[in-house]
């Protein structure tokens, strides 16, 4: 009955803010990494806890690191100046999909160390996250775009929403020039990527490339990935897997498939939570997962009197949390990122090989073909139509409803 799903919701609403009182003000003993023989898996890399400590932090600290903040300047010039008890999911959006930017700038072997100087491309990405509105993927541009997918300011987002956001955002983007793909209805066609990272053509002839002046910038980025891209015969590929793999608890036959995604070199990690919090997923040791956590508010933060922009803040300097894989929510969105086309060659195999992984459950389909049965929503348009738009709104919002009320 309606009146119980309104219960339900006041009762939900009451629970998240009670958590945001006291939640945010905790301090926690962070646990170290368990004396184990088991390996720990960060986003593709194989570590032993015995022998290389040292270099499983440093990696977990070189991820860009998005939490709540406050004092940011109003989203939409009257609405929230923090997002404080709402944002936890855009934060986690924001840290998957500056991953792929990592790696498509600055390479997955690059690391973040106190005190040293990083390279320019470091600060564009950074740059492009950051709390005002002209930045390509601030909380002000997800949450302004999110009422396009019927989400009003300042309410929470499931892991559909938050890729579908960031899908339409970097279309804007055009110093990462991304070829960005939800696979729908947990099923990846291979031939509908192809045709999407494909579209960069080369030119037939110089009279059809017009000169580029030197000097461009593109959108104040570096102009030399605009020249480089309109060459290239594959875009970047960032693909975002919306999942439900379960009712109200993760089924564990998908685990050992969920864990052989931390292996894989294309890993961006995986978005989704547990009871009233959202996570950044990177790894997993033994049966837990390692997570970035965006439950703590911080200051926003601006360039000082220099023009430099402290960079602290933005990433995590103790240990990562840990939690039981058996307490993950089931709605979650695993990340991808292919920066070739051999790069996505490669990841289709490891996808192929999975499903003869025994006792592991194929959390999605890889086909070639888009099968027959699909109603052809034509996913990969960066702007679709009203009516796609709207079925994808529709089919997903529940699965967004159910990830913030079953979990309580």
């Amino acid at each position: 009955p309606a009146f119980l799903l309104v219960s339900a919701l006041c009762d939900f609403q009451e629970v998240v803010v009670a958590s945001t009182l006291t939640y945010d003000t905790l301090r926690f003993e962070y646990e170290e990494f368990p004396e184990t023989k088991e390996p720990v898996w960060i986003l593709g890399r194989e570590y032993s806890v015995f022998t290389e400590k040292e270099e499983i932090l440093l990696d977990v600290t070189s991820r860009l690191w998005f939490t709540y903040r406050k004092n940011f300047p109003a989203i939409g010039g009257t609405g929230p100046t923090s997002d404080t008890g709402w944002g936890c999911m855009l934060r986690c959006g924001q840290m998957i999909f500056a991953q792929a930017l990592v790696c498509r700038h600055l390479g997955r072997d690059w690391r973040w160390i106190k005190g040293k100087r990083q390279m320019d491309n470091y600060f564009s990405v950074l740059n492009a996250f950051i709390d005002k509105k002209d930045s390509y993927y601030s909380i002000h541009q997800i949450a302004q775009m999110g009422v396009g997918e019927g989400k009003s300011i300042g309410q929470w987002y499931g892991p559909n929403t938050v890729a579908q956001v960031l899908k339409k955002l970097a279309a804007f983007d055009t110093w990462s020039s991304l070829a960005v793909h939800i696979a729908m209805d947990n099923t990846v066609v291979m031939e509908e990527i192809r045709r999407l990272c494909q579209s960069n053509l080369p030119c037939a002839g110089a009279a059809a490339c017009p000169a580029v002046e030197p000097d461009v910038l593109y959108n104040g980025y570096p102009e030399e990935a605009g020249v480089r891209d309109r060459l290239s015969l594959w875009k970047p590929l960032v693909l975002l897997i919306p999942l439900r793999l379960g009712l109200t608890e993760i089924n564990e036959a998908y685990i050992e498939t969920l864990k052989h995604c931390f292996m894989m070199p294309q890993s961006l990690g995986v978005i989704g939570g547990k009871p009233n919090s959202a996570h950044y997923f990177i790894g997993y040791v033994g049966e837990e997962l390692i997570y970035l956590d965006p439950h703590t508010t911080q200051p926003a933060v601006e360039p000082n009197d220099s023009g430099c922009l402290p960079d602290e803040s933005f990433h995590c300097q103790h240990p990562p949390c840990r939690m039981s894989i058996a307490e993950l929510d089931p709605s979650i969105a695993v990340g991808f990122f292919c920066n070739t086309e051999e790069d996505f060659n490669n990841w289709c195999q490891q996808i192929r090989k999975l499903s003869l992984v025994r006792g592991a459950l194929p959390m999605f389909e890889l086909v070639e073909r888009q099968p027959s049965h699909f109603s052809n929503p034509d996913v990969l348009n960066l702007t679709p139509d009203s009516s796609d738009a709207d079925r994808l709104e529709r089919f997903f919002d529940s699965e967004d409803e159910d990830f913030e009320i079953l979990s309580l």
